[in-house]
């Protein structure tokens, strides 16, 4: 077990406690960029750490009733098959399978970290807007066909680059129900993160890109780091925080895709 990933698995985890952003959006840039690991063995053995932290959060919304397993239940019906189709695609067309994608991953880890930032950042007015647009009154019909299609935008995003469960995921569901409290919002998002990464990071695994014992260290290490950011979360102002975050993901984003 390489100390030097306990150590990073332990400050994603703070960041992820402290913001609610995803750790692939953190995690697996430092993978690439700082650890040198392949883009395709840091976005499968990330996928499965997602999976595994993201469970203890969705215990936890679950007992205090802020999943809407609706919700949750509509983003998978197109994120699962999106995220499958997209792996077996990238396994049996991808030059060199998957190992052979890492540029096409890398690209896609860059331009995911972007559009991460963005959401980060105009996530109150994204919001607002469809506040202001749709009211208290939207189409059920309609939404529950764009919930679906956000999910197979998500499971494909999230399949190749391990980024966009999180912020991503959040944001669009204030756009499509936003009248709903955020709490609940983050809860039903957290729980539809659960599968997803779970589906793709077994998908990884079978395409022989995770590393079980990278997995294990960044676990040990990310496990407590999620507990203190949690608990030190309140005593730093969100409104600092996001924009810091935000342009952090940028720079690295932008090297990742002139990389």
């Amino acid at each position: 077990m390489d100390f030097a990933y306990t150590i990073a698995g332990f400050a994603v985890g703070a960041i992820v406690g402290l913001t609610g952003v995803g750790g692939g959006s953190l995690m697996t840039p430092l993978l690439v960029l700082m650890f040198g690991i392949h883009p395709s063995v840091a976005v499968g053995t990330d996928l499965l750490y997602a999976a595994i932290t993201k469970a203890g959060g969705t215990l936890a919304h679950g007992l205090k009733g802020t999943v809407d397993w609706k919700i949750t239940r509509l983003l998978a019906t197109g994120s699962i098959p999106a995220a499958a189709l997209t792996l077996f695609l990238v396994g049996r067309y991808a030059p060199g399978g998957i190992e052979g994608a890492a540029s096409l991953i890398q690209v896609a880890l860059g331009v995911a970290l972007l559009l991460t930032a963005v959401a980060l950042i105009f996530r109150k007015r994204i919001q607002a807007f469809a506040l202001a647009r749709f009211g208290g009154k939207p189409d059920p019909v309609r939404t529950a066909r764009l919930t679906v299609l956000t999910g197979a935008i998500l499971g494909v995003l999230v399949s190749i680059s391990s980024v966009g469960a999180g912020a991503l995921g959040v944001t669009a569901l204030l756009f499509l129900y936003p009248t709903m409290p955020a709490l609940r919002i983050v809860g039903s998002d957290i729980a539809h993160a659960v599968p997803l990464t779970a589906v793709a990071g077994i998908g990884h695994w079978m395409l022989g890109s995770v590393d079980w014992l990278l997995l294990g260290s960044l676990l040990v290490g990310s496990l407590p780091g999620i507990w203190l950011g949690s608990h030190i979360s309140t005593k730093v102002p969100d409104h600092f925080l996001r924009p810091i975050l935000a342009t952090m993901l940028v720079l690295v984003g932008a090297k990742l895709i002139s990389h």
